[in-house]
């Protein structure tokens, strides 16, 4: 069985979703590191409550652990609204969804995790009801079928995804708010780090911190995930207080390098350098050579070691690049230098 990725971004379990609701913010006020966003919603949910309007439908993509599902909540919050909470894979048939709509009250917020995973049956009754706030349930079959027209009330649906690129143009069209939401700075991972230590009353000197933070990927659910094996640390080998030397112990314990990389990084840097010379190299052979899930490498591995800069994704497939070599501490190969910009695709 492969080990656990310590630094995934993904929640793997109650205590960690425990953990991160603990530390979640309640108001935008509270919120760090979404920059221009926070205003946009700012003004719209500003304008919604003068008007006594449910908030513009919107749209968060981006890897995962980067504050989606907490966006949701402050947004539920900022209305003074409920909010319901559930996920594409979830809604396995269209009355899943209705049963859901109909329990919805004025103005309150639905939330839809891994959107892009929705049925295309259950995706055709979202379009009526984000636009008109209205379903047609079709009822028996055959000359007996009939349709019944339910009404709902105006509600906010908020849809996170991590592959926006799999949303079909119809849906993606009826969110008035779409927004990409990109790893965090680490000036905004250290505030963040600051202030879940203050929420679990961690003593923590501000250059451990500072470390930590340039750990964490860019990720803040990575970086509070971090802070509790630290602080764990802290507290059985040492006084209790996250100095510089309890981090790094921590860490390396944990087997998470300067960069942020963790085993399983490692192991997929390898993989295409070791058995693939550097590649190019499909995915999906990666994912075998692993023994890993595909979806695992695309949605937790693959973001952080492209925005780092040792992987590129071409037309041909995943390519080591020249930094990849020299953080493992291998000679790049002559060839690599003659790599062009017109291999690489957008995805």
């Amino acid at each position: 069985m492969a080990r656990d990725k310590i630094i995934t971004a993904r929640a793997t379990g109650p205590e960690d979703e425990q953990f991160n609701a603990s530390l979640r913010p309640r108001t935008l006020d509270e919120c760090i590191g979404m920059g221009e966003l926070l205003e946009k919603l700012r003004i719209s949910i500003a304008a919604a409550r003068q008007r006594n309007e449910p908030m513009e439908h919107v749209l968060l993509h981006g890897p995962p652990g980067l504050g989606k599902t907490t966006l949701a909540y402050v947004i539920a919050q900022e209305m003074s609204s409920t909010i319901k909470v559930t996920s594409g894979p979830a809604l396995g048939r269209p009355s899943d969804l209705i049963g859901i709509l109909t329990n919805l009250e004025h103005r309150d917020v639905l939330f839809i995790d891994e959107i892009h995973r929705l049925p295309a049956a259950v995706e055709e009754y979202i379009y009526p009801a984000m636009e008109d706030y209205k379903v047609d349930f079709v009822v028996d079959s055959g000359m007996h079928s009939r349709t019944i027209n339910l009404p709902l009330k105006p509600f906010t649906l908020i849809g996170a995804t991590t592959r926006a690129g799999l949303l079909s143009p119809p849906l993606r069209t009826r969110f008035g708010i779409t927004h990409h939401v990109e790893f965090w700075s680490q000036a905004d991972l250290l505030a963040r780090c600051r202030m879940s230590a203050r929420m679990l009353k961690v003593a923590a000197d501000d250059p451990a911190l500072e470390l930590l933070a340039g750990r964490a990927r860019g990720t803040p659910r990575i970086a509070n995930r971090l802070l509790r094996r630290c602080r764990d640390y802290a507290q059985v080998r040492c006084d209790g207080r996250l100095t510089v030397e309890a981090v790094l112990a921590a860490l390396a314990l944990e087997g998470i390098d300067e960069l942020g990389l963790d085993e399983l990084d490692r192991r997929f840097l390898g993989v295409i350098i070791d058995i693939y010379k550097g590649g190019p190299v499909g995915i999906e052979a990666v994912a075998a050579t692993l023994g890993e899930e595909t979806d695992t490498l695309v949605d937790v591995v693959e973001p952080f070691l492209l925005q780092s800069g040792l992987l590129a994704r071409t037309r041909r497939g995943r390519l080591a690049t020249t930094r990849a070599y020299r953080h493992l501490g291998l000679a790049p190969p002559p060839d690599l230098s003659g790599e062009q910009p017109a291999l690489f695709e957008e995805e």
